[in-house]
């Protein structure tokens, strides 16, 4: 079983235990639920912002712990200044260290709020508006395409975008018309490898009216210079700040790089 299975295996039993502990009924009754959500879509073509969706990550299954001791407000808070389009939060606890606590802690910021996880239910959609996210993750590679169309189209019905995860071609099919938003990870999620080539071997097979997003590998101003070139609108990246003693400082280096690069 590689790690993917496990974290599917794992999540299945986490999400039941969740439905037994907090009803539909009482996600319902939380402040953000009934909130309009702002639009990663608008963000990341808003020109004055940098297209990097910046991601809070404690530790991962491939590197163990990254970041236990930045905070949740100190690291987000300077990702909006500095001029991120969206925050991406994990709240995967067992495997990423992260709670849903984490993004609500994150809702100080006005921009979109992507839950990173890895959803196989509709109520963890529930739960991401509940707790103030504007964008959910569905991945492709541990759902098929019902699953995909089913999830989406539930995710729109409660005002959330939806991106989309792939890793290869074969998942280009899993793409529908309730999807906002195509990543691709350049990380493969069964062996951890990491190579921006996927990015660029699949662009080009993305349907235009989906917005690019490129996903890891991503830890130099000339990469993302590259992958705009191709047609990405987007770069998720949290490991290459979140690394840093101070992710804060590393996020307005980085972007003030960029800046003066375009």
């Amino acid at each position: 079983m590689n790690i993917l299975d496990q974290i599917i295996a794992h999540k299945q039993t986490e999400v039941a235990q969740r439905k037994a502990q907090v009803s539909i009924a009482q996600l319902e009754k939380e402040k953000f639920f009934a909130n309009e959500t702002l639009s990663l879509k608008q963000f990341l073509l808003d020109a004055n912002r940098t297209g990097i969706i910046a991601e809070y990550k404690r530790k991962s299954p491939s590197k163990g712990i990254i970041n236990n001791t930045s905070t949740v407000e100190d690291v987000t808070t300077a990702y909006t200044k500095f001029g991120a389009s969206g925050i991406s939060v994990l709240t995967d606890e067992t495997f990423f260290g992260g709670t849903l606590n984490d993004l609500v802690a994150a809702t100080i910021n006005q921009v979109p709020l992507l839950r990173k996880d890895f959803m196989i239910d509709e109520y963890q959609l529930l739960e991401a508006k509940a707790h103030g996210a504007a964008v959910i993750l569905l991945i492709a590679a541990c759902l098929s395409k019902q699953q995909v169309k089913q999830l989406a189209a539930t995710a729109k019905s409660l005002g959330l975008e939806v991106l989309l995860e792939i890793h290869n071609e074969a998942e280009l099919e899993h793409i529908c018309n309730e999807v906002d938003m195509v990543g691709v990870n350049n990380r493969n999620l069964k062996t951890f490898d990491v190579s921006i080539d996927t990015s660029l071997q699949l662009i080009n097979k993305i349907p235009t009216d989906k917005l690019a997003i490129a996903e890891s590998g991503i830890s130099n101003v000339q990469t993302i210079l590259t992958l705009r070139k191709a047609g990405f609108k987007g770069f998720l990246i949290g490991e290459n700040f979140m690394k840093e003693a101070n992710p804060a400082k590393a996020f307005e280096d980085f972007t003030h790089e960029l800046k003066t690069k375009l």
